[in-house]
């Protein structure tokens, strides 16, 4: 079992913290919404909601993307503590992919893009800094391995 270095810990940190801040200061709800209650807003695009519907298609598609990183994101720990090294390098180009997907609600937004608070961009950086932390844990993880075996070649 591996211990999470900084960047995974802060990742962690960073995403919990998302779900109980202001994602958004939505002025259409005339109320502030945090984030599980965007988490499940975005889960509309997919499980039917009483009065919430997507603009298009592709809008409905991109949040149903967002609650799928949002959830491989809560199988991290598992990954970290328990993953290979080949799980957790995979592990973090997903995270690394879920970054550049997430950002997708600043160009839905607009020009309304500054209703966007900060429990929405520490949820993205989230994804960072998961990707930084996999890439350097199963890096370490190989340098490891490479030193054991050196060592026990003798």
């Amino acid at each position: 079992m591996r211990k999470p270095n900084l960047f995974i810990l802060t990742a962690w940190a960073f995403h919990v913290a998302s779900w109980f801040l202001p994602v958004l200061k939505a002025q259409d709800y005339h109320e502030v919404v945090v984030g599980w209650r965007a988490f499940r807003l975005a889960t509309c695009g997919v499980l039917p909601c009483e009065g919430i519907q997507f603009e298009t298609l592709h809008h409905a598609v991109l949040a149903t993307i967002s609650v799928i990183t949002t959830l491989l994101f809560l199988c991290s720990p598992l990954v970290v503590l328990r993953g290979s090294r080949v799980l957790q390098k995979s592990a973090a180009w997903v995270a690394a992919a879920a970054f550049a997907v997430n950002i997708h609600w600043i160009f839905i937004f607009g020009e309304k893009r500054s209703e966007l608070t900060i429990g929405y961009f520490l949820w993205w950086l989230s994804f960072l800094l998961l990707a930084i932390g996999l890439f350097a844990s199963s890096n370490g993880r190989r340098k490891e391995a490479q030193l054991i075996e050196h060592l026990t070649s003798r």
